[in-house]
């Protein structure tokens, strides 16, 4: 039975109300008429074009191309004009691997300018929520700048490497945060980043993901916005704790050196002291001494000379002297004897 194929289209345009598409056979036909200017020369230079186009490919100077033959990995191509086999047999996927790549946790950069601003509504909206090791909750804003060191694991090693990234990042963070205190993550941020990049770095580099990270960057830390007058008012107290600290170390330091100055010089004193009176004992001694050992050979010598030299020694102190004979008899007393002379003198 033969097809009436005019009968069918006319009862199909009056069922849909519209033109009919072309069938299969009616397009080769139509190719099949088709005449080109140069016959089959232009045929062949347009294939030649298409077979050119899809083989030979260019590699710019901050990437490299990773070729695949029917989608296993073959090879890695450096910059400039390289050749594969035509589409359907290679492709290839150029991967920048000097191009700086960033990342923004906990706020975004609107691209109409510099200025950063934290995100209300985003996948950023709580990163930048931490706990800290003193219990309190910080806001840590970072960004992650790194770039791809190994294309092939970057490509085939893991499936997502951006959301990798993110998660390692987040994980990373918040286990250098939590061991520290809500005044080290405000004033240590340096340190914080050179720390979440290394541990970053090791669980990229366990993960085979084929990113290096060039360096961490932390924005301002702060305490969430309902708590910070409470924040403030605890670091104005801690600040006057430490003024106070400072002026009780100053005036210790002005009083502990003078007592001990003055201690050093009573001590330096009283040895000074000690050691003269057991010189002068040690003299006194030895003069002693060598008094007995005249006196046990001529006592009666040494005795009248030890008496006249304590008079010799005595005699200057008294002042005026009166010399009286014992024998004396009717002796008329003169009461103002002395006060005569001296008040010649």
């Amino acid at each position: 039975m033969a097809w009436n194929w005019e009968k069918l289209q006319e009862e199909q345009k009056k069922r849909t109300g519209g033109p009919v598409p072309p069938q299969m056979d009616e397009i080769v036909k139509r190719v099949k008429n088709i005449k080109l200017p140069g016959g089959p020369i232009v045929i062949i230079i347009i294939l030649a074009i298409i077979v050119g186009s899809s083989t030979f490919y260019t590699v710019g100077v901050d990437e490299v191309g990773v070729v695949q033959r029917f989608g296993k990995y073959v090879r890695t191509t450096q910059p400039g004009l390289n050749f594969k086999l035509p589409a359907g047999i290679e492709r290839v996927t150029k991967v920048k691997v000097r191009r700086v790549y960033k990342e923004e946790f906990g706020f975004r950069t609107p691209a109409t300018g510099d200025r950063a601003r934290f995100s209300a509504a985003s996948e950023n909206a709580n990163v930048a929520l931490m706990l800290t090791g003193d219990l309190n909750v910080g806001v840590v804003p970072w960004i992650v700048q790194y770039r791809i060191k190994d294309p092939y694991n970057f490509l085939f090693k893991v499936h997502d490497p951006r959301r990798l990234l993110r998660d390692m990042a987040e994980a990373a963070m918040r286990l250098v945060v939590g061991d520290r205190s809500i005044d080290e993550v405000i004033t240590k941020r340096d340190e914080i980043a050179v720390e979440a990049r290394n541990v970053l770095q090791e669980e990229l580099d366990l993960a085979e993901s084929g990113i290096h990270i060039q360096t961490i960057e932390m924005k301002k830390t702060n305490v969430p916005g309902p708590v910070q007058p409470s924040f403030n008012e605890v670091n104005q107290a801690r600040q006057q704790k430490e003024q106070m600290i400072q002026e009780a170390r100053q005036d210790y330091n002005k009083a502990i050196p003078a007592a001990r100055g003055e201690a050093e010089r009573t001590i330096k004193a009283a040895e000074g002291y000690a050691l003269d009176r057991i010189n002068r004992s040690k003299g006194d001694a030895a003069r002693f001494e060598a008094i007995y050992l005249e006196y046990a050979k001529a006592k009666d010598v040494t005795k009248r000379r030890l008496y006249l030299e304590m008079l010799q020694e005595l005699f200057p102190k008294l002042g005026n002297k009166y010399i009286v004979d014992a024998d004396q008899k009717n002796l008329l007393p003169f009461l103002n004897l002395g006060n005569g002379i001296e008040g010649k003198k």
